[in-house]
């Protein structure tokens, strides 16, 4: 395959003339922003995630600062949270004056090890922050229980975990249904599902939701809905502090289009997921992602780990002189420049697992177009680069 004629990317959003006309429904209603698409998006996503409430906003960074804020996080609170993870994930806490607390992944997986949670938990704690990484669902019922015998609220980062399901109370439960306190959505192109930039909070907590709403507009008393729609004179006022994290009714109206889309496009993964694992299965050394039993992934990214021996920059390198674009492993939050101030978080244990992670894995491109020839050029270009640099390790 020539680079110059054509490249597979990791990852290619779903869209099409429904999301034109979507966009155009918004556009030609005179109302653009924050209006009845919203509200009609926020409806739907609380429906299919089985949420009470939903409260969309500008993007999933927004939502985990609106919900981090909502648990009331104040300067010098710590939260616990992983390393491993989009650096979103800490700056959002940070934006509270709160300080990330870093405990390290689980051996072989991409998610917090809920077995280092309560040896991380000090006097200080006033929350964890977990994450469904590349759509995995954590194990959430082990959390909440360590959450619960310290009285500590539980916020999901589940950017990328749309549509990903766990086994709660006997049932299987979307990602997003309330157990924990609050789940933060993504509608990054990269994500699932997407309204070109955008994110969604849901809650089981009225009192949260009604935050989520005066906070993302400015701390405004009266909503633009209401205010148009009034017979009356009506003069706003700002009783707290607020910000500008709306979402718009063209994004919205996107979403709703992609919302009606998601189951197909999460089965469509699922088998693209499941023909990755059976055509890898024979690299020595290479090791896919695995489900636990009480969970079932929506595949946003499939990331595997290279065998010891592999470069990882050489084996990407080889991989993209073939056509075959891959991201390096989730990044470590703690390595970055931005937290090189030692006061910026605290490592509460050994973050090994979560470096071998980052400097050992590989994310492969996965998207719901993918057709069986692209798929079979990413595995036969594996085959090649790993199997040449293994026979050369055994060679030298």
């Amino acid at each position: 395959m020539s680079g110059a004629q054509r490249m597979i990317p990791v990852a290619k959003p779903l869209l099409d003339e429904r999301e034109v006309d979507a966009a155009r429904r918004a556009i030609m209603s005179g109302w653009v922003t924050q209006g009845p698409e919203v509200a009609a998006f926020e409806r739907e996503f609380a429906s299919f995630v089985g949420a009470p409430y939903a409260c969309a906003v500008s993007n999933c960074t927004t939502a985990l600062h609106l919900a981090l804020k909502a648990v009331g996080i104040q300067p010098g609170d710590e939260v616990v949270t992983v390393t491993h993870s989009f650096i979103a994930t800490a700056n959002a806490i940070r934006y509270c004056g709160g300080i990330p607390v870093f405990v390290d992944i689980e051996q072989g997986g991409y998610n917090i090890d809920p077995d280092l949670i309560a040896a991380a938990i000090t006097s200080s704690t006033r929350a964890i922050l977990c994450v469904h990484q590349l759509g995995m669902p954590c194990d959430l019922t082990r959390i909440l229980e360590v959450a619960g015998s310290h009285g500590l609220p539980v916020i999901e980062d589940a950017a990328c975990a749309i549509g990903s399901e766990i086994h709660l109370g006997g049932d299987w439960r979307k990602v997003g249904t309330p157990r924990a306190d609050i789940a933060c959505f993504s509608f990054h192109p990269r994500k699932v599902v997407t309204t070109g930039d955008g994110g969604m909070l849901t809650t089981a907590d009225p009192d949260y939701d009604r935050k989520f709403r005066l906070w993302r507009q400015h701390g405004m008393s009266v909503s633009d809905t209401v205010r148009h729609g009034a017979r009356e004179v009506i003069y706003e006022s700002y009783p707290e502090l607020g910000y500008n994290y709306r979402m718009t009714d063209v994004q919205a109206a996107i979403g709703r289009e992609q919302l009606c889309r998601l189951p197909v496009i999460i089965e469509r993964r699922r088998q693209l997921a499941e023909q990755y694992r059976n055509a890898l299965g024979d690299i020595p050394g290479l090791a896919t992602p695995v489900e636990p039993y009480w969970a079932r992934s929506n595949w946003q990214s499939y990331c595997v780990r290279l065998p010891a021996a592999a470069d990882q920059r050489s084996v990407m390198q080889a991989l993209l002189d073939r056509g075959i674009s891959t991201r390096r492993g989730v990044m470590n939050i703690h390595l970055e420049p931005a937290y090189a101030d030692p006061n910026s978080f605290r490592r509460a244990s050994s973050l090994k697992n979560s470096v071998a992670a980052q400097s050992g894995s590989i994310i492969l491109p996965l998207y719901a177009q993918m057709t069986s020839e692209e798929l079979s050029a990413v595995v036969e270009g594996l085959h090649e680069v790993l199997g040449r640099r293994q026979v050369a390790a055994a060679r030298a």
